[in-house]
């Protein structure tokens, strides 16, 4: 594993896959400002390199990705200071959203608060069968705030109240049933299930997937008719690459 700092290590393999670790950061790998700043940093280092196919986020310990942010920390914090940790939480979500190539969550055993963050900001999520979510912070005397406003648009109204004002942790076959995670891997079979959705990916055109995500982020701010015009454009632009014809040609002319 190479370190890009003392919190963020990758591996990366001939098809453009990385994987990025949470290092050093605790057996539940906790987001305290460090840990966050330095993850942040690694994205934001590796996002300009477009030999990268896909992104796999993930801890260093199997406990979890990221069990949340560092409470001893927070339980210091006075207003200014909340405001800056919370604002270094919010652009590793960011780094996290925006990264030009896609990104899945693997999710073994506990993601909470802003872990579950950093995984919405994800474009995928695969969990383990025993992973457990939930939002805990107004336990806590906080409220869950930044990319929790994700959550909403992931599982719907009603269900993200659940889980931002009880506090109550949900199983994963919730989560699937919710829509929270996108997979949820049989015991002993989350890399697999990772594995099988990076195949998928590679099958894809990779300069035709990082539009498509540019379009699903903007798509999320803008209005329909909006979202629906700026599409022409980018459908036009694909084709000044050479994926059209070359993907659709190995289509057109397979053996039948």
């Amino acid at each position: 594993m190479e370190m890009l700092n003392p919190h963020c290590g990758v591996t990366r393999d001939a098809r453009g896959v990385v994987h990025l670790a949470i290092c050093n950061a605790g057996p539940l790998n906790i987001l305290g400002s460090p840990v966050t700043d330095a993850v942040r940093e690694g994205l934001q280092q590796l996002a300009s390199d477009r030999s990268i196919r896909v992104v796999v986020l993930r801890g260093q310990s199997e406990k979890s990705m990221i069990g949340g942010a560092d409470i001893k920390e927070m339980a210091r914090l006075d207003q200014r200071s909340a405001e800056v940790f919370i604002s270094r939480l919010r652009d590793l979500c960011e780094a996290v959203r925006q990264f030009p190539a896609p990104m899945i969550a693997r999710m073994p055993g506990w993601c909470l608060g802003g872990g579950l963050e950093v995984a919405a900001a994800c474009d995928f999520r695969v969990a383990a069968h025993d992973a457990h979510f939930g939002m805990p912070e107004v336990r806590v005397g906080i409220p869950s705030v930044i990319h929790a406003a994700l959550l909403p648009r992931l599982i719907g109204w009603a269900r993200a109240r659940w889980l931002v004002m009880t506090a109550e942790n949900i199983d994963a076959p919730t989560a699937l049933a919710w829509g929270l995670v996108d997979k949820v891997a049989p015991a002993g079979e989350l890399d697999a299930a990772v594995e099988h959705l990076i195949s998928a990916l590679l099958e894809c055109g990779p300069e035709a997937l990082r539009s498509q995500k540019a379009l699903l982020r903007q798509w999320e701010e803008l209005p329909l008719t909006e979202s629906v015009n700026l599409s022409v454009k980018v459908f036009g632009e694909s084709f000044l690459t050479d994926e059209p014809t070359r993907l659709m040609g190995a289509f057109v002319n397979r053996k039948r």
